[in-house]
C-alpha cells in the first residue's frame, strides 16, 4: 500500500485528496505557489514545499519541481487532482521514472482521450457513436469556414486539446465564423498550448451527460452511472446532479455501456468520465446521444457520484494505483436517492459575472450539506487561479428534496467584502423550469436576466440595517474604523416604530426603520469602512449611512477613462490611438481567472490613449483606455 502522497494541486483540490489519505493512514505533502503560503492545504499536510511564484505555469505546472518535492519529502506517490497537471501525459511518464506511483491513468490512455479529434475518430473504431462534424488536419481558416458551411449554422468551434469550455464558441451564421475563430485558437493556444480546434454541429436542445468509469490493472472496468451537468454558462458547469433527470432505463444502459467501451478502448486504469452530448428535444433516447470526450482525470463533480453510490472515488484511485483489483463488481454498485452540487464562486453575477478577489474578512458557508472548500475566513481570493471558494452538495431520497436544501443551504452562505454568486445559484435551483426538469445547456441564458437580476432587501433586511445604524450611532461605532469587524447579530428590532433612518444602497436613499414583527436576517455586521451589511438569501446588501462623494457617484465611463473592472492580464489589443468607435465595439480583451473579458466602448468617439500592452498585468480600477466623445 501507499505509505505518503504528494498533491500536485492546491485548495480544494488538495484538501479533499488529503481527507481520504488520513482516513486511510497515509502521509500527505502540499505543495504550494508563494501565494498560498497560507493556504489551508498548505497548514493541513504533513510536509509542504514551497515550489514557485503565485503564476501557475512557473509554480504548479513545473512537474520538475513537484517531482523534486516528492522525492525531498520521501512521498513515494503522486496524486495529481484535477486540473493543471493531471492529464498530462508527459508528467505522468515523468513521475513514473523517477521511481514514483503515479495516482491516474496510464499515459498512453491520457494521450489517446487528450486530443478530441483523435478521441473522437478511436471512439468511431471502437463502436462509440460521436457527435457529427469536422476532425480534420486541415487547421486553415477557409477549409474550416467551408466545412462549417457543410456541416449547417449552428456550429460549435472546439480547442482540440484541453476542455473546461476554454477554446470554445457557438457561431450562428458565416459573418461571425472569423472572429470566433481568432478568438478560440487565441484562448486555446493561451490555456493548453496548442490553437488547433475541430467543429461540430451544434445540438439546439443540448444536455451534458457524463459517465464515471473506473478501470484497474487486471482488465476490469465498471462504471458508477452517470452525472448531468446541463446547467451551465459559458461552457463552465455551473450545478451538477446524479442521476440525470428524465433517464430511462434504456438509455441509461446505453449510455453507460458507450462509456465501459470507450475506457476499454484505451486499456483505461483509474478514474476517468465519458462526457455525451444528448439532443433532449425528444427526451433522453438511446439514440441521440453521442461520445464527445473523456476526461482522463477525477472531476470536480465526482462528490455527486460519491453521494448516490457511497463509495470513496480517491480511495479507489489511490487502491488500484497501488496494484488492487476494483473493490466492487458492476453489480454490486447500486444507486442510492439523489445528489446536486453547486459551485461557490467569487464573482459578480448582477456585473456581468466578474471576478471577485480580496479577503475573506467575513466568511460563513451552511451546515448540514457536503462541502469542499479551499479557503477559510481570512482568508484571500487571488486574480491567479481559478475563481471557486467552495461545492456545497446536498442528498437526499427524491431530486425535490435535494433541490430545496441546497437552495436553503445557497441562501445561508455569507461572504463579504468578496462577491459571490450564491444568491445566483439559490434562484437557478428555485427555478420552477428547473426543478421540473427542464435540463439543457441553455438554460441559465435564456433565464439570464431572472436569474441575474439585481437582489432587493426584504422587509426585514431593511428593518435589520436600521436597527443596526441605531445601535452603531448610538454606540459610537459609526465614527471608528471597528478591526476586527463587530458582528451585530442578536440585537433588537423592537425600537420605537416610528424612528426612520435614511441609509444608502448601491448609492441611492432608502428609508428604513426597526419593527417589532420583522424576521431577523442571518447575520448583520459593520465593516471597516462603516457599511452595515445585511445577509439575506445569499446576498450582502451593504447600507452606508452617508451619501456618496461627487467622484463616486459619477461613476461608469462617461468622461471616457474605460477602466479595468478587475485585475488581469491584458491579451489583446484591438484598437489604435486616432481610431475612432462606435458604442460597444470591443476595445481590448482582460484574461483573470482562467476567463476573458471584453472591454468596449461606451460611447461613439475616438481612442485618446492606451495605458497596456499586451501582456500587461493589471489591477482593478486603472484606466485602461481613455475616449474622446463624437462631435
Amino acid at each position: 500500500m501507499i505509505s505518503s502522497i504528494l498533491v500536485a494541486n492546491r485548495g480544494e483540490i488538495a484538501r479533499r485528496v488529503f481527507s481520504t489519505a488520513r482516513r486511510l493512514g497515509i502521509a500527505t505533502v502540499a505543495v504550494y505557489s508563494e501565494a498560498d503560503a497560507g493556504a489551508p492545504h498548505v497548514r493541513e499536510a504533513d510536509r509542504a514545499v514551497l515550489i514557485g511564484p503565485a503564476v501557475a505555469r512557473e509554480s504548479y505546472l513545473v512537474g520538475e519541481r513537484i517531482i523534486a518535492a516528492a522525492i525531498e519529502t520521501g512521498a513515494d506517490a503522486i496524486h495529481p487532482g484535477y486540473g493543471f497537471l493531471s492529464e498530462n501525459a508527459d508528467f505522468a511518464e515523468a513521475v513514473m521514472a523517477a521511481g514514483l506511483t503515479w495516482i491516474g491513468p496510464p499515459p498512453a490512455a491520457i494521450r489517446a482521450m487528450g486530443l478530441k479529434d483523435a478521441a473522437k475518430a478511436l471512439m468511431q473504431e471502437a463502436g462509440v457513436p460521436v457527435t457529427p462534424g469536422y476532425l480534420g488536419e486541415d487547421q486553415d481558416p477557409a477549409t474550416l469556414a467551408r466545412e462549417a458551411e457543410r456541416i449547417g449554422y449552428p456550429v460549435l468551434i472546439k480547442a482540440v486539446a484541453g476542455g473546461g469550455g476554454k477554446g470554445m464558441r457557438r457561431v450562428e451564421g458565416p459573418g461571425d465564423f472569423d472572429a470566433a475563430l481568432t478568438s478560440a485558437k487565441r484562448e486555446a493556444k493561451a490555456s493548453f498550448g496548442d490553437d488547433r480546434v475541430l467543429l461540430e454541429t451544434y445540438v439546439t436542445r443540448p444536455r451534458h451527460i457524463e459517465v464515471q468509469v473506473f478501470g484497474d490493472a487486471h482488465g476490469n472496468v465498471v462504471h458508477l452511472f452517470e452525472r448531468d451537468c446541463s446547467l451551465q454558462r459559458r461552457h463552465q458547469k455551473v450545478i451538477e446532479e446524479a442521476p440525470a433527470p428524465g433517464m430511462t432505463e434504456e438509455a441509461r444502459a446505453a449510455v453507460t455501456a458507450a462509456a465501459v467501451r470507450a475506457a476499454q478502448a484505451v486499456g483505461y486504469v483509474g478514474a476517468g468520465t465519458v462526457e455525451f452530448i444528448a439532443d433532449a428535444s425528444q427526451g433522453l433516447r438511446p439514440d441521440r446521444i453521442w461520445f464527445m470526450e473523456m476526461n482522463t482525470r477525477l472531476q470536480v463533480e465526482h462528490p455527486v457520484t460519491e453521494m448516490v453510490t457511497g463509495l470513496d472515488l480517491v480511495e479507489w484511485q489511490i487502491r488500484v494505483a497501488a496494484g488492487e483489483p476494483l473493490p466492487l463488481r458492476q453489480d454490486e454498485i447500486a444507486l442510492s436517492g439523489h445528489a446536486v452540487e453547486a459551485r461557490l464562486y467569487a464573482e459578480n453575477p448582477a456585473a456581468g459575472f466578474l471576478p471577485s478577489t480580496g479577503d475573506l474578512l467575513h466568511f460563513r458557508l451552511p451546515p448540514g450539506v457536503r462541502i469542499d472548500a479551499g479557503v477559510e475566513p481570512g482568508g484571500r481570493i487571488t486574480p491567479f487561479y481559478d475563481p471557486m471558494i467552495a461545492k456545497l452538495i446536498a442528498h437526499a431520497g427524491t431530486r425535490e428534496q435535494a433541490l430545496a436544501e441546497l437552495a436553503e443551504a445557497c441562501d445561508c452562505v455569507e461572504v463579504w467584502p468578496v462577491k459571490t454568486n450564491a444568491g445566483f445559484l439559490a434562484r437557478c435551483l428555485d427555478a420552477p423550469g428547473f426543478i421540473g426538469g427542464e435540463v439543457d445547456t441553455g438554460f441559465i441564458d435564456r433565464n439570464l436576466a431572472q436569474l441575474t437580476e439585481a437582489a432587493e432587501p426584504s422587509a426585514a433586511a431593511l428593518a435589520a440595517a436600521a436597527a443596526a445604524a441605531m445601535i452603531a450611532e448610538e454606540s459610537g461605532l459609526s465614527e471608528e474604523a471597528p478591526s476586527p469587524w463587530r458582528e451585530l447579530a442578536g440585537f433588537r428590532l423592537n425600537a420605537d416604530p416610528e424612528t426612520a433612518v435614511r441609509l444608502f444602497l448601491d448609492g441611492r436613499p432608502v428609508m428604513a426603520a426597526p419593527s417589532e414583527t420583522a424576521t431577523e436576517p442571518r447575520s448583520v455586521l459593520l465593516d471597516e469602512d462603516g457599511h452595515i451589511v445585511v445577509f439575506e438569501h445569499g446576498e450582502a446588501f451593504a447600507f452606508a449611512t452617508h451619501p456618496p462623494s461627487a467622484d463616486a457617484a459619477e461613476g461608469g465611463a462617461g468622461d471616457g477613462q474605460v477602466r479595468s473592472p478587475m485585475p488581469g492580464k491584458v491579451t489583446q489589443v484591438s484598437v489604435k490611438p486616432g481610431e475612432t468607435v462606435t458604442k460597444g465595439q470591443p476595445l481590448l480583451t482582460l484574461e483573470a481567472m482562467k476567463m476573458e473579458h471584453a472591454l468596449t466602448a461606451p460611447f461613439d468617439g475616438k481612442v485618446e490613449t492606451i495605458a497596456f500592452p499586451v501582456g500587461a498585468q493589471v489591477t482593478e480600477g486603472v484606466v485602461m483606455v481613455t475616449l474622446t466623445a463624437a462631435a
